[in-house]
């Protein structure tokens, strides 16, 4: 198991969410709120249309996987909204991501959620973070500008849904 995933938490809460392991039970909300081409359109690895099986497969192997640590982003009811995460790619920094469900957009909880695996990063003593979103995607600069990321340059991303595209690359440093 990569040894900065085992120093993360399990989960973390905010003041409006709570983000833990996604679970197979998550897998139908996970399908139908993933199954939307806006989403698409700016993910890397997500596929369109997205089913139900690409939900379990999201939770059996990427979930699972040591280079990944994944939350579900629940609002305070319990209902899920999302994802956020950390790809781990060695030498390369450890990588945010994160989707959100369309009915949650423009709320403050991408950001919310961003910043608190940001946080856990940090206590686990990441010293840096990078991640990257479509030049033209404007909303997700400003999810990762609040949660403390700067752009350090432009891209193309090489494969996935977003191969051939222009990215800006954005770094988070950690004061230590």
């Amino acid at each position: 198991m990569n040894s900065i995933k085992a120093r993360l938490p399990a989960t973390l809460t905010t003041d409006r969410l709570v983000l833990t392991t996604p679970t197979l039970a998550h897998v139908p909300d996970i399908a139908r709120l993933a199954n939307n081409e806006r989403i698409f359109q700016v993910m890397s690895r997500l596929p369109f249309p997205y089913t139900e099986a690409d939900g379990r497969f999201f939770i059996e192997q990427v979930v699972t996987s040591p280079n990944e640590c994944c939350y579900a982003i629940l609002d305070g009811d319990g209902i899920f909204m999302g994802v956020v995460g950390l790809r781990f790619d060695p030498p390369a920094l450890p990588e945010l991501g994160y989707w959100l469900g369309e009915p949650f957009w423009g709320q403050g909880y991408a950001s919310e959620a961003a910043q608190a695996v940001v946080a856990a990063a940090k206590t686990a003593g990441i010293p840096a973070l990078r991640s990257r979103a479509l030049l033209t995607n404007t909303p997700s600069h400003n999810v990762l500008r609040k949660a403390g990321f700067s752009v350090i340059g432009e891209g193309t991303d090489a494969q996935g849904n977003l191969a051939g595209r222009r990215l800006a690359l954005m770094r988070l440093e950690f004061d230590r």
